[in-house]
């Protein structure tokens, strides 16, 4: 990562995320980040760490070796046709992060021997803490690591196939607002039997957050640990009895289906 050049191409939330995991990641070089938008005035106050700020998606690109496309979906065709001219199979990849544009899409616009990665983050990137999907085509074995490594300054990242993209975008990108409506649900049964609000949340975020570490640390499958926590005759298994009763998981596998639709269609 140290003398790659990267220029991220339309940089909103996501794509700041990405520059604050790029600034703390030991080695990188602020002077070889170039980051653009269209009315670039709110990123000014980047430009005193070394870092590139214009409106110039042409330049930022030319001198980039890695192309990150934070825009929206419809907005990739305008983009890549804007930037095509200045790049070379031999310097540039391309990586986006735009939801259902297939690499073939973006291969209409482009040269056909040129690195083209699609790549999946969530919000938690703003705290690096994130899951990136990643696939790719024409790619190198150096290229994908670089990638990879670009990906895991702002948490984790996998290579999967292209043809889980979608899905990809529904359990990693989707899945933090399925997990925070469970949280919010959860505060408001926590008022309920008491808690006032502030108090309800804290202990909810620590027990969401305990719950995923154990799972992670330990390796163990979630029924595993549930096992451990529903005594016979309990008060859990009690809770989640009713739950079940009420279509808990059903709703929820309903609702990853729901969302995987909608981007299918």
């Amino acid at each position: 990562m140290k003398n790659l050049k990267i220029a991220i191409i339309g940089c909103g939330n996501l794509g700041l995320s990405i520059v604050n995991g790029l600034l703390e990641t030991e080695g990188f070089n602020a002077n070889n980040l170039y980051v653009t938008k269209r009315h670039p005035e709110s990123l000014f106050y980047l430009k005193p760490q070394g870092i590139e700020v214009t409106s110039d998606n042409k330049y930022a690109a030319q001198e980039a070796d890695m192309v990150i496309l934070g825009v929206k979906p419809y907005n990739i065709p305008h983009i890549l046709k804007e930037i095509a001219p200045v790049l070379s199979p031999e310097k540039q990849t391309i990586i986006s992060l735009a939801t259902g544009v297939t690499l073939e899409d973006m291969y209409q616009h482009l040269p056909n021997e040129i690195g083209v990665f699609r790549a999946m983050p969530n919000i938690a990137a703003d705290i690096k803490e994130s899951i990136t999907c990643i696939c790719g085509k024409n790619g190198s074995t150096e290229t994908e690591n670089h990638i990879k490594a670009l990906f895991n300054s702002i948490g984790i990242s996998i290579v999967i196939e292209e043809h889980l993209m979608e899905a990809a975008t529904v359990l990693g990108a989707c899945g933090i607002a399925y997990v925070l409506r469970f949280m919010r649900a959860m505060t408001q049964g926590g008022i309920q039997i008491g808690f006032d609000a502030q108090t309800a949340n804290a202990i909810v975020n620590q027990t969401v957050k305990g719950a995923a570490e154990l799972i992670i640390k330990k390796g163990i499958h979630p029924e595993a640990a549930i096992d451990k926590v529903t005594t016979p005759k309990g008060c859990t298994i009690v809770g989640l009895n009713e739950m079940e009763h009420h279509g808990f998981s059903a709703a929820m596998v309903k609702g990853v289906l729901a969302s995987y639709e909608k981007i299918e269609k």
